[in-house]
Parts: C-alpha cells; sequence; structure tokens
C-alpha cells in the first residue's frame, strides 16, 4: 500500500466502531472466488491478510486482472449502488483472512445515520473512482496498440488506497 491510511483508520473511531460491530471473520483458500461479475452483491470485506485479485470478464480469454488488493483494503463497492450486482469479479490469491459485512445492515446504518452514511459513500466513492483508474489503465496495458504509456493518474488519485487514504484528501 501506498498509505499508512487503513478502513480501521479512515472513518472516525465512533463510525469504525460502529461499523466493526457488523463484522464477521472469514477465511478464502488460495483460489477460491470471492464473487463473480454480475451476481448479486450482497456483502463485502475489509482484508486483514492476504492478497485478492479483480478481474473483469473477457469473452473468449481468461478474465484480466485488474487490480490486487491487500491489508486495510474494500474489496467489493457494488454493494453500495443499485442494482447491487458486481462490477468486476475477485479473487483470493493467496489464503486470505478478512472481515466480512452484510451489505444490508451497512445500507442501513447509513440511512439512520446520515453522517455515518456520508462517511461511508466518500470512501466507497473513492474506490470506485480509483477502481475506474485502474481498470482503464490495465485495459489499455492489454488491448491499446502502445499500452498505458504516458497515461497519467489524475490529480489527488492513489494508486490503490482510495477507500483507505480519506484522511490524506
Amino acid at each position: 500500500m501506498t498509505s499508512a491510511a487503513t478502513m480501521t483508520t479512515a472513518l472516525r473511531t465512533e463510525h469504525r466502531d460502529r461499523l466493526m460491530r457488523l463484522a464477521r471473520e472469514v477465511s478464502f483458500d488460495a483460489g477460491s472466488r470471492l464473487f463473480e461479475e454480475g451476481r448479486r452483491a450482497d456483502r463485502f470485506w475489509i482484508v486483514r491478510t492476504g492478497t485478492v485479485a479483480l478481474d473483469l470478464y473477457v469473452p473468449g480469454r481468461r478474465p484480466a486482472v485488474i487490480e490486487s488488493l491487500g491489508h486495510g483494503e474494500l474489496v467489493g463497492w457494488s454493494w453500495h449502488f443499485p442494482p447491487y450486482l458486481w462490477q468486476l469479479g475477485a479473487e483470493a490469491m493467496s489464503p486470505v483472512r478478512a472481515r466480512e459485512f452484510d451489505a444490508e445492515a451497512v445500507r442501513a446504518m447509513c440511512a439512520e445515520d446520515a453522517e455515518f452514511g456520508r462517511a461511508i459513500a466518500v470512501r466507497v466513492g473513492r474506490v470506485v473512482a480509483q477502481r475506474l483508474h485502474a481498470s482503464r489503465v490495465r485495459l489499455l496495458d492489454l488491448y491499446a496498440p502502445y499500452g498505458s504509456r504516458g497515461l497519467t493518474r489524475p490529480p489527488g488519485l492513489r494508486r490503490r488506497t482510495a477507500w483507505t487514504a480519506a484522511r490524506t484528501g
């Protein structure tokens, strides 16, 4: 990661504690699929140990790995936006331990407490922006004649820590 901030430090203490009360410890063996693109997004994870690869279905080819996520990073953002369908797939690249959250319960907490909901929305929005950029760069690398050479990262967008770098702005 390029920032010391993680999900556990990005939220204010009372918001973090409230969210963590919903956490359930889970583990995945290397090679396990966490979710498939186009399926129902009813949960999300924060990685404790291991690596999760986000991938994109490409007809007639192997899935294109868009990004690898590690400690403290959010796996899944599609749970936050209707129609609640995964936009990418995810696979454990090594044994993974994570905190799992029920999406419906978190969305209900967001609806009950506007300040909490905004804090979550800001972090999820940053993840979406970062993942969109990562997808664009990766697809250019795979399919454009000259790859992504010369493509610059938009100002203020960090490489892998959009969810976690909220405090650094």
